[in-house]
């Protein structure tokens, strides 16, 4: 059973790579996200202090048409550090694409396998494991975490997505229908005939009422990989956490932690432990489709950096520090935007020259000098900056553009 799943997946991405990808628009666009950002690889793996004079041992396991790799290899190369990277992935049809998007780049030297995710071990030993939406299309995930950890370096981490159940709210009542109804039928059939029945669904279905789903009208390899898929799990957060320890990983932290927050939806409870508490508040958020986050080894276990060492240098993702810095000493709390989501971080009019100061370059007690605010001073103003926006991922530390 299992191997004939494996072979239906495979059939499925040889028919319509996914995502939908046009390596021409490399010349005018870079995708970028999380995972694998090279700041949150630093900042979630590396607690911000990698020694980035060594190259970057990076596996992309399960690479799919290259959003993951484009992203990784370019944003190296643009801080001009050394990567070696293997794309490795069950589909022939989805590797060319990333290939004819690396050709469009000018990224070389990557190194393209088609293959099984199980035999990550086999290809080497690496810094960082890329595999973003693969584990859950596994007979057994178990199986695929533990392979990925039997391919990790000493030190390194992985950024993962699975799926969450909450905010995929009627698609896996479908997934099973058409997996009835469509069987033995080839993926072109399969898609036709969905769309047809999807068109048809009455109003109240759950899956129209989602408004979190848009895979569906994006394109075909988004329709059928959403609503087709013939392997297709959902991970609450116990679960994840369960599953990541069981093989032998640790959560370092999700790319978006304010999400898992319980204390900012209500009064927490004294008797919830942490797990408890972010899945309570998946729940009462409601509205999560996919968990993104970093992983480690759990005899390694180590959460991201922090600003308690002013030898970090802070980065603002997605924020322009001149900007925020303006708002924050006129007293405003600006709306921030990310991945669909709104932040008005409440923060103290004194801490306009430290975020101004942010440059990527700038360690923390470097900013503070140049504000001409001591250490004490520093951390008092710091911890609000870094709550805040550390809370909404727009906040991260990384060494990668020090010289020196």
């Amino acid at each position: 059973m299992k191997s004939e799943r494996v072979n239906e997946v495979r059939a499925q991405y040889e028919a319509y790579p996914y995502p939908e990808r046009d390596p021409e628009d490399e010349r005018k666009r870079l995708v970028t996200g999380s995972p694998s950002h090279v700041l949150e690889i630093d900042h979630f793996v590396f607690q911000g202090a990698r020694d980035w004079s060594h190259p970057l041992r990076v596996l992309v396991a399960g690479g799919g048409t290259g959003d993951g790799l484009i992203q990784v290899a370019q944003q190296m190369k643009a801080a001009g550090r050394a990567a070696e990277i293997t794309y490795l992935d069950l589909s022939s049809a989805a590797r060319k694409v990333a290939e004819a998007r690396a050709r469009v780049r000018g990224l070389d030297g990557i190194r393209f396998v088609t293959g099984s995710l199980m035999e990550a071990a086999d290809l080497g030993e690496f810094d960082y494991i890329d595999c973003c939406g693969v584990l859950h299309h596994l007979p057994d995930p178990a199986a695929g975490f533990a392979a990925l950890l039997a391919a990790l370096a000493p030190g390194g981490g992985m950024g993962f997505m699975v799926y969450a159940p909450y905010g995929r709210s009627g698609v896996y009542p479908l997934q099973e229908a058409f997996g009835a109804l469509f069987e033995g039928q080839p993926p072109e059939v399969r898609l036709r005939a969905a769309r047809k029945l999807v068109a048809a669904l009455p109003e109240g279905h759950p899956f129209r009422c989602n408004p979190n789903l848009g895979d569906h009208k994006d394109s075909d390899a988004g329709f059928y990989d959403l609503l087709l898929h013939s392997q297709d799990r959902a991970f609450d957060v116990a679960a994840l956490i369960e599953m990541l320890e069981a093989t032998g990983w640790a959560l370092s932290g999700f790319a978006m932690p304010a999400l898992y927050d319980l204390g900012r939806i209500t009064e927490v409870p004294d008797h919830l432990g942490p797990v408890a508490r972010m899945a309570l508040a998946e729940k009462l958020v409601g509205t999560i489709k996919t968990h993104v986050g970093y992983a480690v080894r759990g005899t390694e276990a180590r959460g991201p950096a922090k600003g308690t060492k002013p030898g970090l240098v802070p980065h603002l993702k997605g924020v322009r520090a001149a900007d925020l810095a303006r708002a924050v000493a006129e007293g405003r709390r600006p709306v921030l935007r990310m991945d669909g989501l709104e932040a008005r971080p409440d923060l103290p009019r004194a801490a306009a020259p430290l975020i101004a100061g942010v440059d990527g370059r700038r360690s923390l007690a470097e900013i503070g000098r140049r504000a001409g605010i001591d250490a004490i001073a520093l951390g008092a103003l710091w911890a609000p900056v870094e709550r805040e926006l550390g809370a909404h991922g727009l906040l991260l530390y990384s060494n990668i553009l020090r010289q020196g």
